[in-house]
């Protein structure tokens, strides 16, 4: 806690040191889009295990909360997307960090020019689909409930996390354990420091892909348009269920390779390492001054990626069948009477 409250106060004092907001916008991004890749994995698993909760959760992702939420997700995105770009290219050149500041501002410069159409194409999404007066959009209220699981799943991690560190703490006594603690620059903090900017530069044009496509091209609010066409096929969705969406780019064949398939496994694997372990930096940061919530941070972000990563593989290695598109058309249709 002590630590929070030193970077808040410390980025506020030195409210026009460019480099110090920097910092913290990166945080913050990474730390949305890391809540947001755990929302999106858990539910998307559901086209392939529960198709009607996929349905209810499409519906909750296509109203006012999530739109805005939406926005704010593309924006978090791009801006730590370049800025990481930014901060791998001065750790590999040194010299160029007497540039940082002017590469901030390059970075800066270049969120805001790439959200501008973005934005726009976007906002043609959310006019085409909030202008339909057929279009049915669930209340805040249920909205928020349905957020709790997801808030309640957190939490269990976070006391799984913190009730391990103290097993951990009983068997291995603080002498001991003391001595095991890896220094800073430790082998395995530099491979970790390695894999964050190699993984970084893969990501960067999956993700790019992935949003062009999910939120630009095509964007949530038509995956669930009865014959619409799937982004990235030559297919068409005629139940209109975000599950057939699902089921369509999955189930693409390019010279015998489920091209899709290929893909998300890539951009499931890549982000949720790389988020997890960005999250831990966070959470060790500011847990510092004690050795049992810093281990339980640890053991937290290790249960996080953990669990994305089997039910993320579970659901990209499954099968979704005419019988889970026919469920996902009748919970739709009881969604919207």
């Amino acid at each position: 806690m002590t630590s929070l409250v030193l970077t808040i106060t410390e980025t506020l004092r030195y409210r026009g040191a460019l480099g110090q907001w920097s910092w913290v916008l990166h945080r913050i991004a990474g730390l949305g889009v890391v809540l947001f890749l755990t929302l999106h994995v858990i539910d998307t698993s559901w086209s392939v295990f529960y198709p009607e909760l996929y349905v209810e959760a499409i519906a909750v992702y296509q109203t006012p909360l999530f739109t805005i939420g939406e926005f704010v997700l593309v924006a978090c995105v791009i801006y730590h997307a370049l800025n990481g770009l930014r901060i791998i290219i001065l750790d590999y050149r040194p010299h160029l960090w007497r540039h940082q500041a002017r590469a901030a501002w390059i970075v800066l410069g270049g969120t805001v020019l790439i959200l501008i159409p973005v934005f726009v194409l976007m906002f043609g999404h959310v006019l085409n689909f909030y202008n339909d007066p057929e279009r049915r959009i669930l209340p805040l209220a249920e909205v928020l409930q349905s957020q709790l699981p997801f808030a309640a799943g957190i939490a269990v991690a976070l006391v799984a996390g913190v009730l391990y560190s103290g097993l951990h703490g009983v068997i291995a006594p603080t002498g001991k354990d003391a001595g095991r603690e890896r220094p800073v620059g430790s082998r395995w903090e530099k491979l970790w420091w390695s894999f964050m900017r190699i993984s970084g530069l893969l990501i960067v044009p999956l993700v790019f892909g992935h949003l062009a496509m999910m939120h630009v091209i095509q964007g949530v609010f038509d995956i669930s348009v009865q014959g619409a066409a799937v982004v990235g096929t030559d297919l068409i969705n005629q139940s209109g269920t975000s599950v057939e969406f699902v089921a369509n780019r999955w189930n693409l064949l390019i010279g015998g390779i489920a091209i899709w398939r290929l893909y998300d496994i890539a951009l499931l694997a890549l982000t949720v390492v790389h988020g997890f372990n960005g999250l831990r930096y966070v959470l060790t940061d500011y847990t510092s001054g004690s050795s049992l919530l810093r281990r339980g941070m640890v053991y937290t972000c290790i249960i996080g990626a953990l669990v994305l990563l089997v039910i993320g593989a579970l659901a990209l290695l499954g099968t979704i069948d005419q019988t889970a598109i026919e469920m996902a058309r009748r919970a739709a249709e009881n969604l919207h009477p």
